[in-house]
């Protein structure tokens, strides 16, 4: 009997790639330790006791870089994790009031931490609309956020979203020759929906003359409906650069803004094949809206209910901030955020995210945020061969293992799918869950603990840096490595 069925998709081969080393130890451990193993020869050559106490000091140095953890986290990282944690804390860096009686200019209400100096510039792309974008003056980076429509993969053929899978993977493939573009992100934001959208949209178009049976059972939804309703917001920012790429003159903020404003229409449209649906550009007043609620979850019923009235980036901020090692105190809201530790292994379904990024009883307000890193077509090319070379030499060591050969058949793969035209991205997760007392802190933690594991991902919470990961979180386009001070060669070869 003939049959229509058909294996569906799957999806993976994503690479970590890890710096060439000895045992645990990435380049710069296994620079220090050759280092180390001739300078102890030299000194035993003219003393033994002299070489005896310089090898148990060259030992104590590679302790902290042979230990790590399930998440691949060496004993020097944690340690200075936690010396930066004790030293931003006796600074009283986790701290922070705004207001009148507050350390913020004017009694505004600024953003905290890292987008403490950002500001809102506003203009009109191509089709006349208005958009907001978001100027990181440190990093000189300025992101634009487009609202979607997201269309949902309820009661749709498996062919259709075959389909948008495929279209997005274009999509971000196309980011890499996007001119100065830095970084994407994509934020699902789950919250409870209120009713007053729904109000306003019956209230506009109801007739009048209409009979009193279908206003009372219009008036009966009204009452009924938002009961235990979620609002799921999808956001895409894109972060561009002053520098279009390295070594070229940094543009000014007109040349960018115009640039922009031409660019961001074309990129919206594009959307609609990937299943995001409409996609419009946020304007000044929504974005502030939305970080705003982000901050201070009880304000969403005021701010939804006063029409028209919608907040500055000035006042955007919380009036009360204070960041404990793990968790994040804002206003009325209590936040914990994670990051992913470890991308899924093997090969998943298109639908592998939909518990995780799906409303749930126990979160007041969840936000899952993917955040992308393209490489220019030029680094790529370098990156996907250093990486093969890389697995290559893990391989060839006398404690290489199963993983180490999986490696080495993935490695070869990337780099002839980026032979082929495919794109190279970064890319990572972050997961924030708002409740509104410290008591459901914890049910907040076990529902992210069960949502992980059929998502594939493995999630770490984000000890000692809460207060930067809910930033980042937030659909602003903030591109953390930019603001560490440790240079990015260096995090990659420890």
């Amino acid at each position: 009997m003939a049959t229509n069925y058909r294996e569906p998709n799957t999806y993976g081969n994503w690479r970590k790639p890890v710096s060439p080393g000895i045992w645990r130890l990435g380049l710069i451990g296994t620079v220090i330790l050759m280092a180390g193993m001739v300078v102890v020869t030299l000194i035993a050559m003219v003393s033994l006791l002299a070489g005896l106490i310089s090898a148990a000091v060259m030992g104590l140095v590679m302790l902290p870089l042979t230990i790590q953890d399930r998440y691949g986290r060496n004993g020097l990282q944690a340690m200075t994790a936690r010396m930066a944690w004790w030293s931003g804390r006796s600074q009283g860096w986790h701290l922070y009031r705004s207001g009148p009686l507050g350390i913020t200019a004017f009694g505004s209400h600024r953003l905290p931490g890292l987008l403490a100096a950002s500001r809102l510039v506003e203009a009109q792309d191509s089709y006349g609309r208005p958009f907001a974008l978001v100027v990181v003056p440190s990093t000189e980076h300025y992101t634009v956020v487009l609202e979607c429509s997201a269309d949902g993969a309820s009661l749709v053929d498996q062919e259709q979203i075959d389909t948008w899978v495929d279209h997005w993977g274009h999509w971000l493939g196309a980011l890499a020759f996007e001119p100065g573009l830095a970084a994407a992100s994509v934020t699902i934001e789950t919250a409870p929906d209120l009713g007053y959208r729904l109000r306003e949209e019956v209230t506009a178009n109801t007739d009048p003359n209409a009979p009193d049976m279908a206003r009372a059972a219009l008036q009966e939804i009204l009452r009924n409906y938002p009961e235990g309703s979620a609002r799921v917001s999808t956001r895409i920012a894109l972060t561009y650069s002053a520098a279009a790429r390295p070594g070229v003159k940094r543009r000014s903020q007109d040349e960018i803004v115009r640039e922009i404003g031409t660019r961001v229409a074309g990129l919206a449209s594009e959307l609609g094949m990937t299943g995001a649906g409409a996609a419009r550009p946020m304007t000044a007043g929504q974005l502030a809206t939305a970080v705003r609620m982000a901050y201070d979850p009880d304000a969403q019923s005021a701010l939804e209910a006063a029409e028209g009235q919608e907040p500055r980036w000035e006042n955007a901020g919380p009036v009360a901030a204070q960041e404990f090692w793990d968790h994040y105190v804002h206003d009325s809201g209590h936040s914990i955020t994670w990051g992913m530790a470890e991308a899924p292994r093997g090969e998943v379904l298109s639908n592998v995210m939909t518990g995780l990024v799906s409303p749930h009883r126990d979160i007041a307000r969840k936000r899952v945020t993917f955040l992308y890193r393209p490489y220019d077509p030029a680094a790529a090319t370098t990156i996907v061969e250093r990486d093969r070379k890389d697995a290559r030499f893990r391989l060839t060591g006398a404690n290489s293992a199963a993983r180490d050969e999986i490696a080495v058949v993935n490695s070869d793969q990337s780099a002839i799918e980026e032979a082929k035209g495919a794109g190279l991205t970064r890319f990572t997760m972050l997961v924030t869950a708002t409740v509104r007392s410290a008591q459901e802190l914890e049910l907040a933690a076990a529902a992210v603990d069960t949502l992980a594991p059929p998502a594939r991902v493995r999630l770490r919470r984000m000890y000692g840096s809460q207060a930067s990961a809910f930033t980042a979180a937030l659909p602003l386009g903030l591109v953390l490595p930019d603001h560490l001070q440790v240079p990015s060669v260096v995090r990659e070869a420890l």
